[in-house]
């Protein structure tokens, strides 16, 4: 989506792009990693900005399909003195929505299913009519089947669903998908569910998720029953992206290798960056935890 967040004290607008998903492959592709994104945006030069920012990020928009006479979401963030942020959305008739309906689909999850990774949220599901939800959650079986990862964000947002329970079915399928599940015990209380990290983890494992990190935002993480500290206690600016940023640096690492504590802290790292700089995707500076 394109996301609007105050650009100085004066008043002024900062245009970008955001959205949870978008947000970890940015990431994900700043750190090096080789990754299409899978969505659909419009025919209006909004739409055309957004292809051309993502490619300069390193994306690949070969599967980022294009909806005629359709034009991206928009959002914008407001934030309180603690950085904590709330959104107000317009993107009831975003491209995106339609995705699993537009030109090239077909073809495009044939190139998806071989991911080595598919990454996707509870927002993803959301977002989507149920035949959308349903050839997203068949996709996941299909790289699961070919040998490839799945991890699945429980980003809960009340808003986007007629109630809890259709939000707990829908992220219950999604669930039983994923190789790794990434839930934020905020999130997981919201929808109705236990905040106690070993209860969720307990709970995502039993509807088959292979390996589950809770994240429990300035606590840290929840890993193979340890709770994983931040390296540093921030006062942040700007909330936004956080737990996006988490998904990417552990995700980075995890396919690097790296033991899953280690990976929480990879996380951590990329997360405090961003939260001390304003919007969801920060531009790079000499602070950018891309390194090491």
């Amino acid at each position: 989506m394109i996301e609007l967040s105050r650009a100085d004290a004066a008043g002024g607008w900062r245009l970008a792009h955001g959205g949870d998903t978008l947000n970890t492959a940015i990431h994900l592709a700043r750190l090096g990693d080789r990754v299409r994104y899978l969505t659909a945006i419009g025919d209006d030069p909004f739409s055309a900005g957004l292809r051309a920012d993502w490619a300069a990020e390193g994306i690949n928009t070969a599967l980022t399909l294009t909806e005629p006479n359709a034009s991206p979401g928009l959002y914008a963030i407001a934030t309180d003195d603690a950085g904590e942020r709330t959104f107000t959305y317009w993107r009831s008739d975003s491209a995106a929505r339609r995705v699993f309906g537009a030109p090239g689909i077909a073809a495009a999850v044939e190139q998806a299913a071989s991911a080595d990774l598919l990454g996707f949220s509870l927002i993803s599901l959301a977002i989507l009519p149920d035949e959308g939800r349903n050839a997203l959650l068949a996709l996941a079986e299909r790289v699961r089947a070919n040998g490839g990862g799945v991890a699945f964000d429980g980003n809960y947002r009340p808003r986007l669903w007629r109630d809890a329970a259709e939000a707990r079915s829908w992220r219950d399928r999604a669930v039983a998908t994923c190789s790794i599940g990434l839930p934020t015990a905020e999130d997981e209380a919201l929808i109705g569910d236990a905040d106690y990290a070993a209860a969720i983890a307990a709970r995502w494992r039993s509807l088959g998720a292979g390996e589950v990190v809770v994240k429990l935002g300035a606590r840290g993480a929840l890993v193979d029953g340890e709770i994983v500290p931040p390296p540093a206690r921030l006062t942040p600016r700007d909330t936004s992206g956080a737990g996006d940023a988490f998904n990417a640096g552990y995700l980075h690492a995890r396919l690097s290798g790296t033991a899953p504590a280690d990976a929480a802290l990879a996380g951590h790292r990329l997360a405090g960056w961003v939260v001390m700089r304003p919007g969801a995707i920060p531009g790079r500076d000499d602070g950018a935890a891309y390194d090491g």
